[in-house]
Parts: C-alpha cells; sequence; structure tokens
C-alpha cells in the first residue's frame, strides 16, 4: 500500500464514527473521493456516494463499505459523577473493563476509563463479567454536576486505541470493522476511473450498519444500481483461539472472501470470481448458508431484488480494541472492484436462467 493510500486508511481509522453520529467520519471519505468521482453527494442521515459515470446502457455497479464502527452512549450520569453505558452495536462487555476511552461531547473529546475493580479486591473464585449496563467511566470528576459541565446523557463513546503496525503487512486498531470497507469502495472506485471503465460505478459509504443496516436500505433504495457489492470484514479463523467448530478456510493475507450462497446473487459470485481470476488476484471463498450479516442483506432484497454480493476482508478479534488486518488483503479487494467494473459488462443482465 502507497503512502497516500495509507494516510487515507490512517485517517479513517483514527476518526471516531460510532453508528449514529458518522459526520466527522463520513467527511474524511467525502474530501478524499472528490479529487477522483464525477459527481459526490451525501443524504439527509449522512450516507455518502461517489461516482464515476459511464456510458449509456453499461450496467450500474455499486461498491459499499459501512462507515460506522460499534460504541457506547452515556445512558445516565450517577450523583458521584460516573457515567452508565448503554451499547451501540454489539459491544462486547468481556473486553470493555480497564479500557482508556473517549467521550465524543459538544465541547470536544473527554477522556475516561472504564472501571475495573483491583483483582486484589475482588473474589477471583466468582469472576463473571458484568453487562455493559453494569459498567461505568471515570472520567475524574466527583460529583453529578461536574461531570454535567462535561458530557450529557446521549453523547457517544469509543475506545481510545488506535492505529499500530504489527509485523509484516498486519495492522491493529479499533473500527477495522468497517472502515477497511469504506477504503475499499473508495479505491476500488479510483481504480475504475482510472481505467475509465464503460460501466457507471458507485462507490458508497453507509451509516448505521452496526444497528441494523440501516443506512443501506436508504441509499439502495435511492441508487437503485443493477449490481451491489458490500465490502465487510468477515471473521480470520487462523488464530489459536477460535474453536474448532468454528475454525473455516478464512485465512489474513490470503485475498479477499468471495461468499457464496442466500444473498450472493450467482451471476455476480461469477463475475467476481471471473475478475480476480483473469487479474491473477488470489481469493477465498466462503459459505453463507442463511445471511451475511452485512449491508448486502439489505441491498438485496431492495426494489424487488438487487443482485448482491458480499466480499470480506479477513479480520481476527472482531468487535474488540484490537481488530488486525492484513494491507494486502486491503489493497486485493480494491483491485477486485477495479476488475469487477472492467468486467461489468460482460455479465449484463444479472439474472438467473430459470
Amino acid at each position: 500500500m502507497d503512502t497516500s493510500r495509507r494516510a487515507f486508511l490512517d485517517e479513517l481509522l483514527t476518526t471516531p464514527s460510532p453508528s449514529g453520529f458518522e459526520v466527522d467520519g463520513q467527511r474524511v471519505w467525502v474530501d478524499y473521493v472528490r479529487e477522483f468521482a464525477d459527481d459526490v453527494w451525501t443524504d439527509a442521515y449522512g450516507n455518502a456516494v461517489a461516482v464515476h459515470e459511464g456510458v449509456d446502457d453499461a450496467p450500474e455497479v455499486a461498491f459499499t463499505g459501512h462507515a460506522d464502527e460499534i460504541g457506547f452512549m452515556i445512558r445516565r450520569i450517577t450523583d458521584d459523577g460516573f457515567l452508565r453505558l448503554t451499547r451501540v452495536g454489539g459491544s462486547d462487555k468481556t473486553v470493555s473493563k480497564g479500557q482508556h476511552v473517549t467521550v465524543h461531547a459538544a465541547d470536544g473529546p473527554v477522556e475516561g476509563v472504564i472501571g475495573q475493580t483491583a483483582i486484589h479486591l475482588r473474589d477471583t473464585a466468582d469472576d463473571e463479567v458484568e453487562s455493559v449496563a453494569e459498567q461505568f467511566v471515570d472520567i475524574g470528576a466527583d460529583s453529578e454536576a461536574e461531570a454535567r459541565e462535561l458530557v450529557e446523557v446521549g453523547d457517544p463513546i469509543t475506545f481510545s486505541s488506535t492505529v499500530v503496525d504489527l509485523a509484516g503487512h498486519r495492522l491493529s486498531a479499533r473500527g477495522m470493522d468497517n472502515r477497511v470497507g469504506t477504503w475499499a469502495a473508495a479505491e476500488g472506485l479510483r481504480r475504475a476511473v482510472e481505467a475509465d471503465v464503460d460501466a457507471t460505478v458507485y462507490a458508497v459509504s453507509t451509516v448505521q450498519e452496526e444497528v441494523g443496516l440501516n443506512g443501506a436500505e436508504m441509499v439502495g433504495f435511492e441508487l437503485d444500481p443493477d449490481v451491489a457489492v458490500a465490502a465487510d470484514v468477515t471473521h480470520a479463523t487462523d488464530n489459536p483461539d477460535v474453536d474448532g467448530q468454528h475454525r473455516g478456510p478464512v485465512e489474513l493475507g490470503a485475498g479477499p472472501v468471495i461468499a457464496r450462497g442466500s444473498t450472493n446473487h450467482p451471476r455476480v459470485v461469477e463475475l467476481a470470481r471471473r475478475a480476480a481470476e483473469d487479474d491473477d488476484i488470489d481469493y477465498q471463498l466462503q459459505a453463507t448458508g442463511i445471511r451475511t450479516g452485512t449491508d448486502a442483506d439489505a441491498f438485496f432484497t431492495i426494489r424487488g431484488g438487487t443482485p448482491s454480493l458480499n466480499v470480506g476482508i479477513p479480520n481476527r478479534y472482531m468487535h474488540t480494541p484490537v481488530e488486525v488486518v492484513d494491507t494486502r488483503d486491503l489493497v486485493a479487494v480494491a483491485d477486485l472492484f477495479g476488475a469487477m467494473a472492467a468486467h461489468a459488462v460482460e455479465y449484463a443482465p444479472f439474472t438467473v436462467d430459470v
């Protein structure tokens, strides 16, 4: 990954974007794609779209990722100045205690920690993890009045962890899920623009995926593309603590993961595999017999059915502050999107033969 693309990725990952509060992250994305897109726009809830205008009668293809990340919100401020929490999306109670967090308040960020009783002061024989609702943030305030000068109920909270380079091509950060998908959508569009493909290509950064695929339902109906491809993280199962029943073929550094079954339209799967093979892009396959759990599940039922596909980016430790990806997989997903855009005219119309 070259320096400018890495800088874009780092800015996405270091800009907090919890579900329902994606504006700052979307501004980063919009500013980047504006440099090469024919047009860029946003809707009422902040879904962002950039487009390469193709030729008449060529298919319209949307490459998407979701901008939001999981986190917390202030549910209540106690008499002694602590902050009680509620979850934003699928926040994991087992990794939250003892973590540095940032409250994103109206007057600027407020730093805090999620309290954890010292091992010396608790009965470790009965070490159950409290629910998020029973956990609390300590911002250093001594009273409710002092805390209310800094924060208020409904302020979003994210972990304070940031981007760390590991060995080789590996990166760790919170919110890889799914800023890596929005990065790939933007970079796929850039490749389509540089190749001046015949297809009209949209890059889309959706909001509120983590709380119900909401942004995809909004923007998918409005765009009405011929094909929608959702880039999102998928579980890499190559680390030692993955239980045998969940251990699958997905590995970091082995390329994007093309899903098959349920949501994933056979013709779009065929396009993705052919594009990867023709451009010598390594890829992996994944079975999704019921649903993908991504924005593709929203796109594929819109307007009577939009041929859709989920392309996964291998990710270790999903929904923790230390998610890990391999940058070679990110580049490969962007390359795959560029190749799919170039081959799209050969596969239209996207229907199954019955």
